[in-house]
Formats: C-alpha cells, structure tokens, sequence
C-alpha cells in the first residue's frame, strides 16, 4: 500500500537501510495489519518475533498464530519467551518485552525494529498522561521514531496516522482471524478505562487527539535540539575537586531547559533523577538555596562572565562527600 509505503520511507529512509525490518507481533489485528503490510512494502526484507510473556493462557497459541501467518509467506519468525517480574504489570512487561526485541533484532542484525503503535493508541497515551498532569516530554506521547532500548536500531512506528478500523479491516481482507487480548477489555487497567471513555464520548476524536501529541512530539524536538546548544555552550567540566570532578552551568535558560541540562549533568556524575526531581532542584537553585540529588551536590552562585559583560547564575555540581561514620 503506497499510504505504508511512504511512511516507511520516511522513517527509514531505503539510503539507510541495511538488514532487515524486524516487526514486533504479537498477533492482534494491529500487529497483523504491520506484518501484511510490510510483506507487501518488503518482500523477502523482513522478520518477526512473537513475545509471550506468560501471563495468560491464550499466550502460546496467539504465539502459534502469528507463526503459522508467518510460513504461510515465507517470512523468518522467532518466539520470545520473558519472564515479567512483580510490580506495575503493564510497566513491567513492557520492560521485559523491549529487553527480548532488543536482543533478538541485534542476534539477527536487523536495520530497525518496527512497532504496530496507530492513531488510537496515541489518542488514549495522551489522554492518560494529561490525567497524571505529565509533562511536554510525556504528553509528546509515543513517538514515531526512536531508538530500540540498550542498541543504536532504529525503532520505527509507521501506523501512528492510522485508525484502528484501517487496520482491521486489512487483516480481515485477507482472511486472518486475530487474536484478542481479554485485558484490553479489562477495566481494572487504565488504558482500557480510557479506551471505554473515548468510544461513549464521539465528540473526543482520537485521530484529532493523536494529530496534538504530534504537535507536541515536534515541540518537544525543538526542545531536545535546544538542551544539546545549552549542553555545548553552558555546561563545562572544570576538572577534579576533592570528591570527584566538578561541573560548571550557567544556567540562564527557561526551566524546561535547566531541567534537561541538569538530568544530563547529574547522569554525568553517575546518579539519575527524573524530570520532577531535576525540576524541584532546579526551582531551588534559582532561588539560590543549594540542592541534592542523585548523589549529587549542587551549589548555586553569580558570577560576571568577562567576555560578554554581564552577571550569570552559575550552579557548581560536584559528588556529595562520603558520609563519615563515627
């Protein structure tokens, strides 16, 4: 279909290409609309792999499924097994689901990593993150492009314009039968009660919504683009104190920014602090009152920079110093 082939095309330019489009399928409509359509985009140029989590006793043969789909046309498939450890069960299968993609689309050299995220997915990600007053970075929603975790394969999403319904309506074109997740359906998970609100509420248009989170994706681009010239320009290492190296920002930039910087700084002295804490600090330094974070100590001050004439807040991080034990 030209509509996939051009997205394809501009996420992962055919110059870039080398190894396979590996695809992520876990036998529902929408990952089976991604595997027929890149078959047709790709002939002989793909492979997919089929996680089962072991969750759920449908697992195996959704697995099966996409298997059988898969020799139908020839296509080279793998079967991920993961272990999914306690905790947010949504959060930690996703974890557990990438850690197994990753691995595979590196043992088997693929060029990128496809994904079957569509316009309706983005519509509810926004909605949730907008419940939990999440930030710009958060709101962007999922992103077309990316990076798979822990390599430097590009992660692409080409089915982020369309609709739910587009979708299923190729995979029953074809004559497959999908599988269906219970828990999408399941009320006691967040994204199913958004899923409900958006089908009772017409008026909430999820490709509208999902054309926001890619307005906002851009801007937070413009963002990232903007932390890196502050990262250049205002950040330096000033070299070793007594409990390790000591790094110099002027910080002189909108809160957004420091945030950024800050995180990126904190991670260069080996801690990692979310969003929320690096602003929390950053809203301290700037009244002028020291802050801590990620084993980090952060001492804020003025300086006159000789070479443009003006006074700049400068925050001075360095390693917090051991703790002495009496």
């Amino acid at each position: 279909m030209a509509r996939f082939d051009e997205e394809l095309a501009r996420l992962w330019p055919e110059e870039d290409r080398e190894g396979p489009l590996g695809l992520a399928v876990s036998g529902g409509p929408d990952s089976l609309a991604l595997l027929l359509l890149a078959h047709e985009a790709l002939p002989g140029g793909i492979a997919a792999a089929s996680v089962d989590h072991g969750l759920r006793a449908e697992a195996p043969g959704e697995v099966a499924l996409v298997e059988a789909a898969c020799r139908e046309r020839g296509i080279p498939f793998s079967p991920l097994a993961v272990a999914v450890p306690r905790g947010n069960l949504q959060a930690r299968a996703r974890e557990a689901r990438y850690a197994a993609l990753s691995r595979w689309a590196r043992d088997i050299g693929c060029g990128a990593l496809a994904t079957a995220h569509h316009a309706d997915d983005q519509a509810e990600t926004l909605l949730m993150r907008l419940a939990r007053g999440s930030g710009l970075s958060g709101l962007a929603g999922v992103r077309a492009y990316g990076t798979v975790p822990g390599t430097d394969i590009p992660l692409v999403r080409p089915l982020l314009g369309w609709r739910k319904a587009d979708l299923e309506g190729i995979v029953e074109a074809c004559g497959l039968e999908a599988a269906r997740d219970p828990t999408n359906e399941d009320l006691a998970f967040d994204r199913a009660r958004v899923r409900r609100h958006l089908a009772e509420n017409d008026w909430l248009a999820p490709d509208a919504l999902a054309a926001s989170a890619g307005h906002l994706a851009e801007a937070w681009r413009a963002i990232e683009w903007y932390a890196q010239i502050d990262w250049e320009e205002m950040v330096l290492c000033e070299g070793e104190g007594p409990d390790g190296p000591v790094w110099r920002y002027y910080a002189n930039v909108p809160r957004v920014i420091q945030v950024e910087t800050v995180r990126r700084i904190v991670a260069e002295l080996g801690g990692q602090v979310t969003r929320s804490e690096a602003g929390r600090a950053a809203d301290r330094l700037w009244r002028g009152e020291n802050a801590s974070l990620g084993g980090v100590l952060v001492v804020p001050g003025i300086e006159r920079v000789e070479k443009i004439g003006v006074e700049m807040r400068v925050w001075r991080f360095r390693p917090e110093p051991a703790r002495r034990v009496h």
